[in-house]
């Protein structure tokens, strides 16, 4: 058989094209983002950004790095293991309250989804949030510098039916499905201020049942500012001054991802995540449809749920002189503003 010769033109463009690729992936600024997760209701813009190549849309590469709470999350900012956070706004105001250098950036919930469920077995004894004195409640994870936006809500939520801090031992929950599930299935906790789509998802197995929602107009009623910023973009200071454009940068990577949910299905949100266990597709099904209103559609932050949240942050902090002011950490500079 004979030789073929391949053109020496030909060698250097096959030898040199795994060299582009990589100097093409090099050129891609990496966007380093610590958020609870995965898969969590409230923060899944984060999870589906690099599936539907909103990041590279951007010259980008946007990596997760997923936390047990949004006060984790906050603290992973400030250590700088990551250059970005999303948590409840009322936790990075508790994180500013506590001297942290922090400000937000960007919405990118419209309402806030919480939801405290009990576990199965204690169905006939917890009927009411008062029924919880004397138990085990697990939260997302706090920091020493930063309280969760739901450990602020459980705390509200039980003065409201009269059990004071006092008579309830607060736990860490984390914000994943592996995280709650476990706390509940251990009975290392008797309820857990949780997160969708885990709930409903504990719920239709029988592991537990929901007591109450912030969606449920009578629990919000209890709650001052029940309407607060919940999944929230945040940085640094110093990365406002020193590095505006990957700011910049981010922030349109979350608009692309806001503006792509705005007008996809359930079906096709789950389908763009790769999830194939048919309870995990099913469970998040449900939660996408049962929050229509969960997601801002544009990542502006509104002068209604900056009020709601200045609000909740004050009905928690009782009074402390060294609560923030909202108008001393908000930069709408990248994001913008509506009523």
């Amino acid at each position: 058989m004979r030789a073929r010769w391949m053109p020496l033109w030909m060698v250097v463009v096959i030898s040199f094209a795994p060299l582009a690729s990589l100097a093409s992936q090099n050129a891609l600024v990496r966007l380093t983002v610590s958020h609870p997760g995965p898969f969590n209701l409230a923060y899944l813009p984060l999870d589906l950004a690099p599936r539907i190549g909103a990041d590279r849309a951007e010259g980008a590469i946007l990596q997760s790095l997923h936390a047990g709470g949004g006060g984790i999350a906050l603290a992973n900012l400030m250590n700088r293991n990551a250059d970005f956070a999303v948590a409840g706004l009322p936790a990075v105001m508790s994180l500013r309250a506590n001297g942290g250098r922090v400000v937000a950036l960007m919405a990118i919930n419209d309402t806030p989804v919480r939801v405290l469920m009990v576990r199965a077995d204690l169905k006939g004894k917890v009927k009411r949030i008062a029924d919880l004195k004397g138990r085990v409640i697990g939260v997302p994870n706090s920091s020493l510098t930063s309280k969760t936006a739901s450990q602020q809500l459980t705390e509200l939520l039980l003065r409201s039916d009269g059990v004071g801090p006092d008579q309830i031992r607060l736990v860490p929950a984390g914000q994943s499905w592996a995280e709650q599930s476990t706390l509940l299935e251990s009975r290392v906790a008797d309820a857990i201020m949780g997160d969708e789509p885990f709930a409903s998802r504990l719920q239709a197995e029988g592991k537990a049942f929901i007591l109450t929602s912030l969606a449920d107009p009578a629990t919000a009623a209890k709650v001052p500012g029940a309407n607060y910023l919940h999944a929230t973009l945040a940085t640094r200071e110093d990365m406002t001054r020193e590095h505006p454009g990957e700011i910049a940068r981010m922030v349109r990577v979350l608009k692309r991802t806001l503006a792509w949910l705005a007008k996809a299905s359930p079906e096709q949100v789950v389908d763009t995540l790769g999830m194939r266990d048919p309870v995990e597709r099913d469970s998040l099904i449900r939660a996408l449809r049962a929050y229509p209103n969960l997601y801002s559609h544009d990542g502006r932050f509104s002068a209604r749920q900056l009020a709601d949240t200045e609000l909740f942050f004050r009905a928690t902090s009782a009074g402390d002189a060294r609560a923030p002011l909202l108008a001393d950490m908000v930069v709408d500079t990248w994001s913008g503003r509506k009523p």
